[in-house]
Parts: C-alpha cells; sequence; structure tokens
C-alpha cells in the first residue's frame, strides 16, 4: 500500500520510515510526487495534521499520513507550539532546502533561548499527532499522539536529530535528544510514541500487517 506523506522534511521521512518499517507500507514524501505544502492555519496539532493529511490524499487521489509536532514549553505558556518549525524569522541563507531547514533550526534554538533566559521553570514536551486517510474525504481518521517530556537546556548539547533536539533534555535517558541514537530515539520519541499508536490502528483499522 502506498501511503504519502504530507511533509517533505527528509529526516521525519527517514524516521517514519523505520517506524513502519513492520506494515507492508511505501512511504513517500508528497514533494517526490510534486505536491505542494497545504496551509498550516490552526492552533492546535490535530488540526493542522488533519489539513495537511487531506491536502495530500485529494492531491494523489488516496491514502495519506500527516505529523504536526513541535516544542511546548509550560514557562511559555505552550509556545512554540504548532509554530515551532518557523519559531523564529528565517534568516537569509543560500542554498537548498535542508540548508535552509538547517539555519532555521539554528535560528529557532537561538530566539528558545533567548525567551527563556533566567527561567527558572524550563519543564516542556515534544508533542507529535499524527493523521491517517484512506482518502480525502475519510470520515474515520485515524489520529494518534505522543508526547516526550524533558527540559530545556541552557546551551546546545549533541549534533544528532533536528530542530530542538540540541537543547531539550530528557531525564529518563539523562542526555539531550541529540545525543541518542537513531533506534534508540525512535523507540522514545515523541514521534515514536505517536508512530507506536499509528501502527495498532492501521492494523487493527485497515487490517494492515
Amino acid at each position: 500500500m502506498r501511503l504519502v506523506l504530507a511533509s517533505n522534511n527528509a529526516k521525519k521521512l527517514i524516521e517514519l520510515r523505520a517506524m513502519f518499517g513492520a506494515l507492508p507500507i511505501e512511504l513517500v514524501a508528497q514533494g517526490e510526487l510534486g505536491i505542494s505544502e497545504a496551509e498550516e492555519p490552526h492552533v492546535t496539532f490535530i488540526e493542522n495534521a488533519l489539513t495537511k493529511a487531506r491536502h495530500a490524499a485529494r492531491a494523489v487521489q488516496g491514502a495519506a499520513i500527516a505529523d504536526d509536532s513541535g516544542l511546548c514549553v509550560d514557562a511559555l505558556g505552550g509556545a512554540p507550539g504548532v509554530i515551532s518549525a518557523h519559531f523564529a524569522p528565517l534568516p537569509q541563507v543560500s542554498g537548498d532546502r535542508e540548508a535552509r531547514r538547517r539555519a532555521q533550526d539554528v535560528a529557532n534554538n537561538v530566539l528558545l533561548l533567548d525567551r527563556l533566559q533566567g527561567a527558572i521553570d524550563r519543564r516542556a514536551a515534544f508533542v507529535s499527532t499524527l493523521v491517517a486517510l484512506r482518502h480525502a474525504d475519510d470520515p474515520e481518521p485515524l489520529i494518534a499522539f505522543g508526547r516526550w517530556p524533558g527540559r530545556v537546556l541552557e546551551q546546545p548539547s549533541g549534533d544528532g536529530g533536528f530542530g530542538y533536539d540540541p537543547l531539550m533534555f530528557i531525564p529518563e535517558l539523562g542526555v539531550s535528544a541529540a545525543q541518542l541514537g537513531a533506534d534508540v530515539k525512535n523507540r522514545h520519541s515523541h514521534r515514536g510514541r505517536a508512530a507506536a499508536q499509528m501502527l495498532e490502528l492501521l492494523r487493527e483499522r485497515w487490517h494492515l500487517g
């Protein structure tokens, strides 16, 4: 079964392909099919994920899955939340999409540290919502949630992962998310937890596997 991922984030695609490897699914990024990115006008992860999944499903006239995720910081009232990927103004950087994304990640981390300067409460959580649709008008979308709590460090640590991983310390593992190997991260992360739920839903409701 082909399942279109409503994202052009190469690292997110790699993570989800590894997580869904046990199912007979061909996960294809929408960019590979020439599908534009959907607007994300909503203030909650679930609304944005559903919007993105519908957009991709309609474009391919078939099944699609979308992830909307981000970092929610207690001291900032849940910010950056749904705008986590574009928290800071986009730097002027030449190069391809991934080069711009890396520059954006750095800018986002710098802004987050600035907003939390002097903060005592640095509790936060990575949050992920996955939505899968059999078609754009599917009345019964599959919805899975994952939450990965931790706290924001005062400076980056580790060079793995992407996004806010270097700043997010995971107490249960004693390291930052950026210091984890891919296998360990996939087992514990917000996206890993949402994917585990989604795997069960795909098996039960779509009879895959």
